[in-house]
């Protein structure tokens, strides 16, 4: 049964949403009793293959959509292939903690009528419609799995990273036509837009479920590890503009030993200033893409002549696991800011808080929100921190302003990505 949205805030929180991608909001959309879109929040349950949606305003779950609807057209493709079914358990065993990866990512088309899905144990990302809960299109991997993605500020473009074939594909986000890639390293992760759509800031964080966890012999760690970048790539050709080791640019600001694995990032208003976190390290890392590079006797191949750490901030480490039980070598995976610039609201994955960060000062507090968090994102009107909680099967909702938990969200089996987004009116009605 569908709760009542609050069309009050759903109005400010649509056209903040919209304003942030580049879109204009209908003129529906600002009428209580239209049927214009309505600002919500997906939640991704990974090894569930469902996506709870979740009112925006009042916290209060409005329904559960299932992901995998095709899933045994898929599974007999998969048995029927050798490959395919050996990545399929390898996944499941390797990164799925003994359980199959069915939702990972998620966006929504501006008018809320298709939600892009990536799904890491099928390879693939599919657009369902919201309305009839049907695939309307598939796009399957080079490779054998699937994993995050990134939708351009007009909502036309989807990024989605192909994790074994080491590429990252942009898609026409309302047809899944293939319109393009552009190369990563191993383990390609997040993609994250400019404000203006011209540039895409892009990790790859190679092999992170090997068990090689410990850099005793520096060379040989990062071998089997594979090929690790932070990098930044232009749209108009979907080229490289840059690309950093950043294991090497933290050795050079004199934090050696650091793995090179950028997870989660968060992009500073001004989009110079990039916020990282590490495989292994409990705390964040402030980048200057624009400032020279702090040693410049010490090169790499490809180094930029730009682009510096700056900050590298310790967060409190409680955990007692040795790095090798860290959940795919994450310490801390998880990291947003907020519009302002002003905060940073980072998941400490191995620790059990969310830490929500003055960006100036590094001063942080702790909120404690249980087991595993595994991602954070902003609320749509921006105020709001989203913290996926993965071992309690919740999503916490904390204040930036008073670093307080105002609503504890239950959920599916084992939620990752949260993502603000949009459903239409008239499919919130057929869901009642």
């Amino acid at each position: 049964m569908r709760r009542a949205i609050a069309p009050a805030l759903t109005a400010t929180a649509l056209a903040v949403v919209l304003a942030a991608t580049g879109a204009t909001a209908p003129a529906a959309a600002t009428d209580e009793a239209a049927d214009g879109p309505r600002a919500v929040m997906f939640v991704g349950n990974n090894w569930e293959g469902t996506a709870t949606v979740v009112d925006a305003a009042t916290h209060e779950p409005i329904t559960t959509i299932s992901t995998i609807p095709d899933r045994r057209q898929r599974m007999a493709e998969i048995i029927a292939r050798p490959d395919k079914l050996a990545f399929y358990l390898a996944i499941q065993a390797a990164i799925g903690e003994g359980r199959a990866q069915y939702t990972d990512d998620m966006y929504t088309t501006h008018d809320g009528r298709l939600l892009a899905v990536s799904r890491p144990s099928f390879a693939d990302v599919v657009a369902i419609d919201l309305a009839t809960g049907e695939l309307r299109w598939r796009f399957p991997m080079e490779g054998y799995r699937s994993d995050h993605m990134g939708v351009s500020p007009d909502g036309t473009r989807l990024l989605v990273s192909d994790s074994t074939a080491n590429k990252v594909h942009e898609l026409d986000f309302a047809t899944g036509r293939k319109t393009g890639e552009f190369p990563s390293g191993d383990s390609p992760h997040e993609n994250n837009y400019t404000a203006d759509g011209s540039r895409v800031f892009h990790a790859s964080i190679g092999r992170v479920y090997t068990p090689t966890d410990r850099p005793v012999v520096r060379q040989a760690f990062d071998t089997l590890k594979g090929e690790q970048w932070f990098q930044i790539v232009r749209t108009d050709g979907l080229t490289v503009e840059q690309r950093w080791d950043m294991g090497r640019e933290l050795e050079e600001a004199g934090y050696p030993g650091m793995a090179s694995a950028v997870r989660p990032m968060a992009v500073a208003p001004d989009e110079r200033y990039v916020y990282l976190q590490v495989s292994f390290f409990h705390g964040w890392i402030e980048f200057d893409t624009q400032a020279p590079d702090a040693d410049t006797s010490s090169t790499y191949d490809g180094e930029p002549a730009v682009g510096a750490v700056t900050r590298v901030v310790d967060l409190p480490k409680r955990t007692t696991e040795p790095r090798e039980k860290y959940v795919l070598d994450s310490a801390h995976h998880g990291l947003a800011i907020n519009p302002a610039g002003t905060t940073l609201c980072a998941a400490g994955t191995m620790d059990g808080y969310a830490a929500i960060v003055d960006r100036e000062t590094g001063e942080h507090r702790l909120v404690e929100v249980g087991e595993k968090p595994y991602w954070s994102t902003n609320g749509v009107v921006g105020d709001e921190c989203w913290v996926s909680v993965s071992g309690t099967d919740e999503v916490v909702v904390i204040d930036y302003a008073t670093a307080r938990e105002i609503a504890r969200i239950p959920v599916g089996d084992h939620p990752q990505r949260v993502r603000a987004g949009v459903v239409a009116g008239d499919v919130l009605t057929a869901w009642e």
